[in-house]
């Protein structure tokens, strides 16, 4: 199956930016990577949109401009022209877009330097951003349940936040509700049991659609860690999430 220079270019981005998604969306039934590479490129966009300017007003309107294109996809209408649009119009439904729009919505969060309110706020960036993608690739490719996808995706999403902690910080954010060691314990204890929860009904998400999970990565291995030695996060020593066996989760579709 031959790629289009818009899927050749999705997929350039993402191997260059994401490299553990790029090489999950490899691990992937070539047919699959028409819709995990459009998708994973438009996360890049969107999660980049904050932080490439400093003036509040400009990263909205970045946001907004992929809000807009979440609108034109979920409406039938037509898609602007563009190398990361144009292929997602293709790869999502109506109701996926609506989703990814709520994704959009949850990295305004990212454009100031508020800390989250509460836990149940911290949970829903979690799931609106890791989950959400999550699902949306998931259900597009094929039948999962949704509850199941959106554990896993808490667990990984919650391993690659505790990686980005150190970075955060020094951008004068407030990434965590509690960062004490007992704090960070008991967040990455709740994420790891909620994606050993997930795990325990694999077969509750379709062959199909398997490949959507595996960019979960090592995350069972960095949130094991951020329990037994808390002080790794801010120093920026979890192990990488890319230490997994990808032929060995494409064979066997265990994620």
């Amino acid at each position: 199956m031959i790629f289009d220079d818009d899927l050749t270019a999705c997929a350039a981005m993402v191997e260059r930016a994401d490299p553990l998604r790029f090489r999950a969306a490899m691990a992937a039934p070539v047919a699959a990577r028409r819709i995990l590479f459009p998708l994973y490129a438009f996360n890049l966009e969107v999660a980049r949109a904050p932080w490439v300017t400093q003036e509040a007003m400009i990263a909205e309107m970045r946001l907004q401009w992929w809000r807009d294109v979440c609108e034109e996809i979920s409406e039938g209408r037509p898609v602007r022209r563009h190398e990361v649009a144009t292929p997602l119009a293709a790869a999502v439904t109506a109701a996926g877009a609506k989703l990814l729009d709520d994704l959009v919505a949850a990295r305004r969060w990212d454009i100031y330097r508020d800390a989250f309110e509460d836990t149940a706020h911290f949970d829903q960036y979690i799931d609106q951003t890791a989950g959400t993608l999550m699902w949306v690739a998931a259900s597009s490719l094929g039948q999962a349940d949704e509850r199941v996808v959106r554990d896993a995706a808490y667990g990984a999403g919650v391993a690659a936040w505790l990686h980005a902690i150190p970075e955060l910080v020094e951008q004068g954010r407030v990434p965590l509700l509690d960062g004490t060691d007992a704090g960070v314990s008991a967040l990455a204890r709740k994420a790891l049991e909620r994606l050993k929860k997930a795990r325990k009904h694999r077969r509750e998400v379709s062959g199909s659609a398997r490949p959507a999970l595996f960019s979960i990565g090592a995350s069972a291995k960095v949130l094991q860690a951020a329990i037994d030695a808390p002080a790794r996060v801010g120093d920026g020593t979890l192990p990488s999430m890319e230490a997994f066996s990808l032929p060995f989760r494409a064979l066997s579709g265990r994620w």
